[in-house]
């Protein structure tokens, strides 16, 4: 209940976001145009946003056939899960990453990084994809991959409009003021942070403690998730994910994205230490 209420509140935050930046750059005629693409955005990101993602980042899926070692880990960790049998993606790059998307269990998927598969041992890697399936359990990927593809649209949409205005397209007639371009360019220079601040509160960071907990109940293995985080954060800094955004960095078990600044201020991932020293307790806890 909780997620969906999340889901809506988000649809909505990020439709408004669209339909007034439609009405600044073209005013009523803008913003009807905003308005139909924010409907559109909302019926294809609930139906189709996992594929966008898993497009955006070129996994490809893979069978038992094709990978019968990682398929196969997947598949005994969602029984011992509970779930049914996601699809499986691997991701062509050398970073070290994951991540999960889906609406719902039913439907959902797990991607991992060639890095990653390269990396870890069979523990860790264990881990790393326990992770993933807790989010899938935990039912919060739908709002995770909806954020993603509404906050890239915005960002791609802002990009677009800038332009637009730097050179006089989209103005309002004279009628109307004749200061869309101005105002479409102010317009452009807050989207960003905006869609970021919109995707962490919709996307916060009790979700990775809480999936880090879960897979380490599913996998058994609390030292395991905390060996593979140390290792990935170290690894990711070294080997940046080239094709990671802001907007869909929150997705991936570790930060893809490198840097300070407003990264690490709108950053959706708790501090790696915190994360780790979690793991340990529990693990402490478990052998005493």
């Amino acid at each position: 209940m909780l997620n969906r209420f999340k889901t809506t509140l988000l649809l909505t935050l990020l439709t408004l976001l669209l339909v007034a930046i439609g009405g600044a750059i073209g005013g009523k005629t803008g913003m009807a145009a905003a308005f139909a693409v924010a409907a559109a955005m909302n019926f294809f990101s609930y139906w189709f946003s996992d594929r966008i993602v898993l497009a955006m980042y070129g996994a490809r899926e893979v069978t038992a056939g094709d990978s019968p070692y990682f398929h196969g880990l997947v598949e005994r960790l969602a029984r011992r899960a509970g779930l049914p049998m996601p699809r499986v993606y691997v991701i062509p790059s050398d970073s070290p990453n994951a991540f999960a998307t889906g609406r719902n269990p039913e439907h959902a998927a797990v991607a991992a990084t060639e890095g990653i598969l390269n990396i870890l041992t069979p523990e860790e890697l264990e881990g790393v994809m326990a992770h993933e399936l807790a989010h899938v359990r935990n039912r919060d990927i739908l709002i995770s991959t909806i954020a993603a593809t509404f906050a890239g649209a915005i960002s791609m949409l802002a990009n677009m409009l800038q332009w637009g205005a730097l050179f006089g397209a989209g103005r309002r007639d004279d009628e109307e003021g004749g200061v869309g371009g101005l105002i479409g360019s102010l317009a452009m220079a807050i989207v960003a942070p905006i869609a970021a601040m919109l995707i962490q509160m919709a996307v916060s960071r009790s979700r990775e403690y809480l999936a880090d907990a879960s897979g380490a109940e599913i996998c058994g293995r609390p030292l395991a998730l905390a060996n593979a985080l140390r290792k990935l954060h170290r690894a990711s800094q070294m080997i940046p994910l080239e094709e990671a955004r802001p907007a869909s960095a929150h997705l991936f078990i570790v930060n893809p994205l490198t840097g300070g600044g407003l990264v690490a201020l709108f950053s959706t991932h708790p501090p790696m230490e915190e994360r780790i020293a979690r793991l340990e307790a529990v693990a402490y806890k478990t052998k005493f």
